[in-house]
């Protein structure tokens, strides 16, 4: 089934990850809304990613802080061109009907801006309310299948191990003319697999490596286009020290086990591993860590050594580069990570992955 897209998001001939950088186009770069920014500058920094040039505003729903839909709708209202993405709904959050309503209603609303990613949730956030599934692989299988059939207007039967549904659809007044991209925000080889299959592209949480980005893209072999989105923790200054040293903060927990599968593809995973152990604390491990790792796991630096870094990532697959500010002024960071955005091209989406004539179904 087709898909009507807005026309700055532009297809491009698939490339090898290897392929040279200064021939690759370059990733769209959006900023992650800070989760625990005062409600009073929520708004105030969506206006101002969006006249600083930013592609995209990503808002997050972590338990406990603010809910995605409800935040999306208001920096969308609130501005005029960016695009929102939401990154992520739990599938066993939400009932898949009532979230396609609430996704068909902003890409009415707002059609063309709208990116919405599922995904499982920490397991200990979803255990906590009691929604943590026997099979997350089969709920997101099923949860992302059925809600493209609803956003689509399909008549729609689903008798699956979670996702049941008799004869539900979208009435007609409430499709939307743009059906946004359904990503899946996933990490593990299984659930990037799975990504592949049913998702129209993939959310990977920070930190994403260029070694990571290629790992991800093996495990999701994606036989279609299919978009790489890449959370970072960023910083830019005029010295280098001073971006490395912003950024750390934002790398504290990527020795849990969570994350195990960010740092396996990297050459000193092991003693990253071994530091961990040493570390009696989060605050410890990172404060311990080399610039030399941190370099590798943040988009930070000088002007230069950030937009090296994006380079490196377009190379490797990434066709979003979603930058995390740092520091006690998120949207005053914005102004730093903004010089990023005079490398050449920026606007719209970058290279997809998968057969050059494939279609979203």
């Amino acid at each position: 089934m087709s898909v009507t897209r807005p026309a700055r998001r532009r297809r491009a001939p698939v490339r090898s990850p290897a392929a040279d950088t200064a021939e690759a186009p370059a990733p769209a770069v959006g900023v992650l809304l800070p989760r625990d920014l005062p409600a009073g500058r929520i708004l105030p920094y969506a206006r101002r990613a969006e006249a600083l040039g930013f592609d995209a505003v990503w808002v997050v729903e972590d338990l406990g802080f603010r809910g995605g839909v409800a935040q999306a709708a208001a920096v969308l209202a609130s501005t005029d061109r960016i695009r929102v993405g939401i990154g992520l709904l739990p599938a066993g959050a939400r009932n898949v009907a009532f979230a396609a309503l609430e996704i068909a209603s902003l890409a009415q609303l707002f059609p063309g801006r709208v990116d919405v990613a599922i995904g499982h949730g920490m397991p200990h956030w979803m255990r906590s309310v009691g929604q943590w599934p026997g099979s997350p692989l089969t709920l997101l299988r099923e949860y992302v299948d059925a809600l493209r059939a609803l956003l689509h207007g399909e008549l729609t039967r689903r008798h699956g191990r979670y996702v049941r549904l008799d004869d539900v659809r979208l009435d007609p007044s409430a499709l939307p003319g743009v059906v946004p991209d359904i990503l899946a925000g996933v990490r593990g080889p299984r659930s990037l697999a799975v990504s592949g299959e049913v998702a129209d592209g993939t959310v990977l949480a920070e930190p994403v490596t260029p070694e990571y980005a290629r790992v991800a893209l093996g495990h999701i072999a994606p036989g279609r286009r299919h978009r790489l989105v890449a959370y970072n923790v960023a910083s830019v200054a005029p010295d280098r020290a001073t971006a490395l040293a912003a950024v750390r903060p934002g790398l504290e927990w990527i020795g849990e086990p969570d994350w195990h599968p960010h740092i396996a593809p990297l050459p000193f995973a092991d003693e990253l591993v071994a530091l961990r152990a040493a570390s009696a604390s989060r605050e410890e491990f990172v404060r311990r860590m080399p610039d030399t790792w941190v370099a590798r796991l943040a988009v930070a630096g000088t002007t230069g050594d950030a937009r090296a870094r994006l380079a490196e990532l377009r190379a490797a697959g990434v066709t979003d580069a979603v930058l995390a500010p740092v520091g006690p002024d998120p949207v005053g960071a914005l102004e730093s990570l903004a010089t990023l955005l005079g490398a050449g091209p920026v606007g719209g989406i970058g290279g997809v992955h998968g057969p050059e004539g494939a279609g979203t179904p």
